[in-house]
């Protein structure tokens, strides 16, 4: 099956250099929820890698959750504020996906929380997200962030807190929840950021890649 071949190619990877026309996706879902939120976050941080990481991405794309598409794309991502629903046949083509060496990063834009955790739990009802602790290697790639997952945009007044699904020892799902890392993606003009802001969150960006890219799956 396709996603088995995620996991030889992906044990192929002996460094970020060698990613030529490698895609990241953006999973579009149901449920009345932006899934299209920040059109500008993805295509700036593939920017942001391809410059610093000497990364060679390709331009984002966008697949659906039950789409078999999925699997010929190493990294996905979703954010949005409102409500998700994944059907049951999506929940199986999302699982075996991730268990086949596939990795989602999910970035609650506000609002996301209540809806996205009850649909990962349809996934892996066997598992329950655990927060990273701030030794955790996805934050100690090229840049550091010591503290953990950096906050970039206030809402309740919460601490940035990155989560994670391990399914047999392996992260396949990481959840960066009240801190917005899309926001500070994307374009300046888009939410008036601070270039340090921008430049923090397009560096814990680039770890998450770098991580999913050479990490052993």
């Amino acid at each position: 099956m396709r996603y088995r071949l995620i996991v030889a190619v992906v044990c192929l990877i002996s460094s970020l250099s060698l990613l030529q026309g490698q895609q990241i996706a953006l999973l579009k879902y149901k449920g009345g929820g932006d899934w299209y939120a920040n059109p500008t976050s993805l295509p700036n941080l593939v920017k942001f890698c391809n410059q610093n990481l000497h990364t060679s991405l390709g331009e984002p794309v966008t697949v659906e959750v039950g789409s078999r598409d999925i699997f010929n794309y190493p990294f996905l991502h979703l954010t949005g504020h409102g409500n998700v629903v994944f059907s049951d046949e999506e929940c199986q083509n999302l699982r075996q996906y991730l268990i086949g060496g596939g990795f989602l990063h999910i970035d609650d834009n506000y609002g996301i929380d209540k809806f996205i955790r009850a649909q990962m739990k349809k996934v892996f009802p066997e598992l329950e997200f655990v927060e990273l602790p701030a030794n955790h290697p996805i934050y100690h790639q090229k840049y550091d962030f010591p503290n953990g997952l950096p906050k970039i945009h206030e809402h309740d007044l919460k601490p940035a807190q990155g989560f994670g699904l391990i399914y047999q020892g392996r992260l396949v799902c990481f959840y960066t929840y009240e801190c917005d890392l899309g926001d500070g993606w994307e374009d300046a003009a888009v939410h008036h950021d601070s270039e340090a802001t921008r430049t923090k969150a397009l560096q814990m960006g680039a770890n998450i890649i770098s991580y999913v890219f050479t990490s052993t799956p």
